[in-house]
């Protein structure tokens, strides 16, 4: 009766963490949540208010293509940004955040010859949505002798998409140009098309990442955008898809059938969010501020931080993964163990910078009586 895929697919993760979370409440103990990547900062007022203005009297069904005020901020913020004309008519897509759109984009495309390859320690979703799809999947090891890069001399001719992200969770690891031209000219040879979920690209500490819109033929390049990092906005769930008029087209197609276009309303916050960069500034500085608060106490413990140059979240190798989160959990800290996102995650624990600075103070305290 049940799709035998959802059967046998383990538990999503973050549900484990959100149970000790509530157990943790239930016994009286004061949570210090790191574990899952929710932001709790602020939304900008502008984007709200822009948010309240528009709600109608009647909100009718929003069209899959998106209202032209929003693909057009979206085509001008990644023109500023990375320096690339993306045409808003018929190589963007609006979409329901990035989240739904990562899930069901091999079903839009042909993977029935071919694999999808995702690398790993990865967010689970671009393993989850090609198995639903019912194809094949394959993953790539990041390791941290290679930067967390893969190897793209494992991709063959028996791939149809390779899914890349960068900056990277869990790591916080960033790709150069470099990587995304070879994965562009890998592509090309072997007849595949990559996804580059971009969820963090605004989330950056010292040099601001590249996109992989940015290489000299983006003729096979697909990319997911959001401004659930950027903007603090996950419950609006929007973000958009840049890619090849063909690739776009075939989503305008396929996302009327299953209703996944941004309310109107959301859509117009979005414009006012995509055109204003000064609010994403000031969330860069918060993330600072916490990670320059932690990763002291963090390095107090012997405990190394690795990559982490980008994101919301701190990469940490730890002597004893179990025994580290365990002990964390006794004292009210929720971590991520490596190993939630995959083998090569084994032997580090992930924090996300999601609590308060206050938070984090008590934390670090927290950290150095351990």
């Amino acid at each position: 009766m049940i799709n035998p895929v959802l059967t046998e697919m383990a538990a999503y993760p973050f549900t484990r963490l959100e149970e000790e979370r509530r157990k943790l409440v239930a016994r009286g103990v004061e949570v210090l949540d790191f574990g899952k990547g929710d932001p709790n900062e602020p939304t900008d007022p502008r984007i709200r208010q822009a948010l309240i203005d528009a709600l109608p009297v009647r909100a009718p069904y929003p069209l899959a293509a998106g209202l032209p005020e929003l693909r057009e901020a979206a085509s001008a913020w990644l023109d500023r940004r990375f320096g690339v004309a993306v045409d808003p008519d018929t190589e963007i897509v609006p979409t329901y955040g990035a989240k739904e759109a990562i899930f069901s984009f091999a079903e839009v495309l042909d993977v029935r010859e071919g694999a999808v390859v995702y690398c790993e320690p990865a967010y689970p979703v671009y393993e989850r949505g090609a198995l639903f799809a019912g194809a094949r999947v394959r993953t790539l090891p990041l390791r941290r002798d290679r930067g967390f890069l893969p190897d793209l001399r494992e991709l063959d001719d028996d791939v149809a998409l390779v899914w890349v992200n960068y900056p990277h969770n869990p790591t916080g690891a960033a790709a150069p140009l470099s990587f995304f031209e070879e994965l562009a000219e890998a592509a090309e040879r072997h007849d595949f098309v990559i996804g580059s979920d971009e969820a963090y690209s605004e989330l950056w500490f010292d040099e601001p990442p590249v996109s992989a819109l940015q290489v000299a033929d983006r003729s096979r390049v697909v990319v997911f955008q959001t401004l659930s990092k950027r903007s603090s906005m996950t419950g609006y769930r929007s973000g958009f898809v840049a890619g090849p008029p063909e690739i776009v087209a075939a989503l305008k197609q396929f996302r009327p059938s299953v209703g996944t276009a941004p309310q109107e309303f959301v859509q117009r916050a979005s414009v006012v969010a995509w055109n204003d960069e000064r609010h994403v500034e000031e969330t860069r500085a918060r993330y600072a501020a916490k990670r320059d608060v932690m990763i002291p106490a963090l390095e107090g413990r012997g405990w190394e931080i690795v990559a982490s140059g980008a994101t919301m979240y701190l990469w940490v190798a730890v002597p004893d993964t179990d025994e580290v989160v365990g002990a964390l959990l006794e004292r009210g800290i929720v971590v991520s163990p490596g190993w939630f996102f995959g083998p090569s995650g084994a032997g580090y624990v992930r924090f996300a910078l999601v609590p308060t600075l206050e938070e984090c103070e008590r934390a670090a305290t927290i950290l150095e009586e351990l």
